[in-house]
């Protein structure tokens, strides 16, 4: 067995240890510390290694929805989130837009999701390799492929221009230059119109916390608005919407972030880290308790709390009041700890969101009425006054209000606030008034110092 194999195969098994126990399958310690060859001769192994992947996800800084994860950071760079006491230079770079290269967070926020990366290309070349069923392969191989274009959808909106690593080879990746976020969304492309072709719409075991199809299809909506491709996003959006045996919006807003909801269209499981604690970590990051709120540094912008109507729902069940702290922080999760009881996954991808993509791809395509009928569909859920299709609303007015509809409805997930400013060019037109140290070049992260001491062929964002 070669170096390359054995460096591929052990971070496999790495991963399967160390990850978590949710549904894992013990493997034999191999003679000499070497990994038997034969991992991917057995599915039990393979679905373990796959298992390992997934339970990264609430490992990793990147995805965790804990302090240096997108759904965090992002928020703290754009206008829905503050420190309550600014006495943390890390996280104070972030709402300030004034990040450092040598940012531990920012670091962490980098290199976990290239761990992540470079865990989906050791389990897709391990596939390649054996001599499984060509179902089975071909379903393992859907889920790595989505995984690894749903990081790089994220690295390329946090940075721009990143290196695209698609092996475990060591001597390319080490020194891999950026390329250009317009090869790097084509690659995106690709695994995700590979991953639809070998997944069914089925979950595995009826957990949401895997990908499927469908799961595949609310990511090429999201990816194609991004894109400004409408055409696409509204194609991508219409096939998970029509889908109302699996998915509607729940009535009720206290049940949306629940395990395994109607709504969730791809959750991430608080087991992956063990049963240690079972809350999910948006929960334990943003939840004020009464007797512990010193403990807690994070609130909601006064300035988002004012896009709300005294009515909607979402103010009155996502949001929350701290007495002591006089702040407003998001409720949206109801654990805040918990040991032994999964109630709550964390969200990634849900059916809202497809409905908001509908109606911008709709709006963008002079498709007025239709965008309306999407816009509504949010607005009545959250018990405010629907649009008037009868009032002269247009293509421009429509995107404006659609971005507000947005915030109110995604705020602390996965970082669309953040994301939605820049790719509709509106980050200083937004922000430049509410941060004062706010410039142009800040719609970027800049590569870390450390990982750019490493490899001297990463150029820096300009500006830093």
């Amino acid at each position: 067995m070669n170096t390359k194999n054995i460096a591929k195969y052990i971070a496999i098994v790495l991963c399967v240890i160390l990850a978590g126990c949710e549904d894992f399958v013990s493997i034999e310690a191999p003679n000499n510390k070497m990994v038997r060859a034969d991992i991917f001769e057995d599915e039990t192994a393979a679905e373990s290694a796959m298992q390992g992947i997934y339970n990264q996800l609430f490992v990793l800084a990147f995805s965790n929805g804990f302090e240096n994860s997108v759904t965090n950071l992002t928020a703290l760079s754009a206008d829905n989130l503050r420190l309550i006491r600014e006495s943390n230079p890390t996280y104070l770079e972030f709402q300030e837009n004034e990040i450092l290269p040598d940012n531990s967070r920012n670091l962490s926020l980098w290199s976990s999701a290239y761990n992540l990366i470079y865990l989906t290309n050791s389990l897709l070349e391990g596939l390649e390799e054996s001599s499984l069923d060509e179902n089975f392969k071909q379903a393992v191989e859907g889920q790595a492929l989505f995984i690894r274009a749903f990081t790089y959808f994220n690295l390329v909106n946090l940075y721009g221009d990143v290196p695209l690593l698609l092996t475990t080879d060591y001597t390319y990746n080490a020194q891999a230059p950026r390329i250009s976020a317009t090869e790097v969304y084509d690659q995106i492309i690709r695994d995700l119109e590979d991953a639809a072709s070998l997944l069914s719409e089925e979950y595995v075991q009826n957990q949401r916390t895997y990908v499927n199809q469908n799961v595949v299809y609310a990511l090429m909506a999201r990816v194609y608005l991004y894109l400004e491709n409408w055409e696409m996003a509204l194609d991508y959006s219409n096939r998970v919407i029509s889908k109302t045996s699996s998915y509607e919006l729940l009535s009720d807003l206290n049940e949306v972030f629940l395990m395994n909801n109607r709504e969730a269209i791809w959750q991430i499981s608080p087991l992956g880290n063990g049963e240690v604690t079972t809350q999910t970590y948006e929960g334990a990051l943003y939840i004020i308790e009464p007797g512990a709120s010193a403990s807690y540094n994070l609130a909601l912008t006064q300035d988002l709390i004012d896009t709300f109507a005294e009515n909607d729902s979402r103010l009155i069940k996502w949001i929350d009041f701290s007495e002591v702290e006089s702040v407003y922080f998001a409720h949206k999760y109801k654990d805040r700890y918990s040991t032994g009881n999964v109630t709550e996954y964390s969200m990634v991808l849900r059916l809202a969101e497809q409905y908001l993509i509908r109606a911008e791809a709709r709006a963008m395509k002079n498709k007025i009425n239709l965008a309306i009928d999407d816009i509504n569909k949010i607005r009545t859920r959250a018990g405010i006054e629907a649009l008037d299709k009868n009032s002269s609303w247009n293509m421009e007015t429509l995107q404006s209000l659609i971005l507000e509809e947005r915030r109110r409805e995604l705020f602390t997930e996965w970082g669309h606030r953040w994301f939605d400013l820049k790719r509709m060019n509106k980050t200083t037109e937004v922000l430049s008034p509410k941060k004062t140290s706010w410039q142009s070049t800040d719609s970027y992260y800049p590569i870390p110092a450390e990982e750019r001491r490493i490899n001297s062929n990463l150029t820096q964002n300009e500006g830093y």
